[in-house]
C-alpha cells in the first residue's frame, strides 16, 4: 500500500515510516501541514496517517477538512498526543476514520492503517500487483511468475514492489533511496545495484523475457516490452 505520514516529530515520524516500509508498504513523509495538504491533495494513497498539531499554518484538522472539501476520500488516521474525549470527537467531525493516541504500539497503528485502507477500497482491497506475468500478493506477501513461486528477501520484495507500483515508469536512484531504503541522501554505495542484479537473477533470468530494464543516465524500469 501507499501511505503518507504528516508528522512534524521527527523521532515519531522516523519510527512510524520506519515500521511500515519494514511492513512492506511504500510510504511518502511530510513534516508540516502545507507540505502534508499538497502530497495529499496531489498524489494518491491507500491511507494517510495525521498528527493534529502541526506547523507550516495548517493543523491536522484543518489539512484534513480542506482535503474532505476537495472530495478526496483517502482514509485517515489521526496520530495524537491530544488524548481528551473532545479531542477525539473533534478528529472524527472533521472526517478522520479513526484516532489513536500517544504513546502507541507499533502493531496497533499498522493493524489499524491497514484496516482502513482495505475499507477504503470499497469493491475490496486491491491485494494484489500485476506486470506481464509478474504477479505481486500484498497480504501473504507472494512473489509468482508465469506461476512460479519466487522467494524474495524482505528488501527485494520492498524494491520489487516500490518497481510495480511504478510499472511503465522510469525510477530513479534517488526515488529508491528514499522509497526503499529511506535514505535522504546519497550514501555513494552500490546498494542499488546489488540489489537490482539479486532481484534480476530472481525475476528475469528463468525467464525468456526480461522485466527491469535499465534506462540508460535516469534509472530502472519494470515493464513487459523492451524500451
Amino acid at each position: 500500500m501507499r501511505i503518507l505520514v504528516v508528522e512534524d516529530d521527527t523521532d515519531v515520524a522516523g519510527f512510524v515510516v520506519k515500521g511500515l516500509r519494514e511492513a512492506g508498504h511504500v510510504v511518502e513523509h511530510a513534516a508540516n501541514g502545507r507540505d502534508g495538504l499538497f502530497l495529499a491533495a496531489s498524489e494518491k494513497f491507500d491511507a494517510i496517517v495525521l498528527d493534529r498539531m502541526l506547523p507550516g499554518g495548517i493543523d491536522g484538522l484543518r489539512l484534513l477538512e480542506t482535503l474532505r472539501a476537495q472530495d478526496n476520500q483517502t482514509p485517515v488516521l489521526f496520530l495524537s498526543a491530544m488524548a481528551q474525549v473532545d479531542d477525539r470527537v473533534r478528529g472524527l467531525k472533521a472526517g478522520g476514520d479513526d484516532y489513536l493516541t500517544k504513546p502507541f504500539a507499533f502493531a496497533e497503528l499498522l493493524a489499524r492503517v491497514e484496516n482502513l485502507a482495505r475499507r477504503g477500497k470499497g469493491d475490496g482491497p486491491a491485494t494484489k500487483l500485476v506486470t506481464a506475468d509478474l504477479e505481486m500478493d500484498l497480504l501473504s506477501r507472494g512473489v509468482r511468475r508465469a506461476g512460479q513461486k519466487i522467494d524474495l528477501q524482505p528488501r527485494e520484495f520492498r524494491l520489487l514492489e516500490y518497481l510495480m507500483r511504478h510499472s511503465g515508469q522510469v525510477v530513479t536512484r534517488t526515488m529508491l533511496l528514499e522509497g526503499v531504503w529511506d535514505y535522504h541522501f546519497d550514501p555513494q554505495t552500490n546498494v542499488i545495484d546489488v540489489h537490482v542484479s539479486r532481484l534480476r537473477q530472481k525475476i528475469d533470468k528463468p525467464f525468456p523475457l526480461p522485466l527491469i530494464h535499465t534506462v540508460r543516465n535516469a534509472g530502472y524500469m519494470l515493464r513487459e516490452e523492451q524500451p
